[in-house]
């Protein structure tokens, strides 16, 4: 059994860009990377409580808009402070058109 669900359309991220959704209540950070990798990542900065979907996209790194903390999308692990803390990253994959995210470990 697939715990991947759907997020959102592939052509519904900009490449380069992202796009806020929410999967089972979780605010979530569809990011399509220059070159269309997919990424998810939760949207909350670990440092203050905003939105980073908001921000700018560079290789596999989101900034923060708000204060400049920079996130590895592939960890979470935070890359500039101000943050010291790691965020959530899930799984992703592309079926068809879809991109779909698993938030649960399986």
């Amino acid at each position: 059994m697939s715990d991947f669900v759907r997020a959102c359309r592939l052509d519904e991220v900009p490449e380069g860009g992202t796009r806020r959704v929410e999967v089972d209540g979780v605010p979530i950070c569809i990011v399509k990377a220059e070159g269309g990798e997919v990424y998810a990542i939760n949207d909350v900065c670990s440092h203050a409580d905003v939105s980073l979907s908001e921000g700018d996209v560079e290789d596999t790194t989101i900034e923060c808009w708000l204060h400049g903390s920079r996130f590895d999308l592939t960890s979470g692990q935070p890359t500039g402070l101000p943050a010291t803390q790691p965020v959530p990253v899930y799984p992703t994959k592309v079926d068809g058109d879809e991109i779909l995210v698993r938030l649960k470990e399986s």
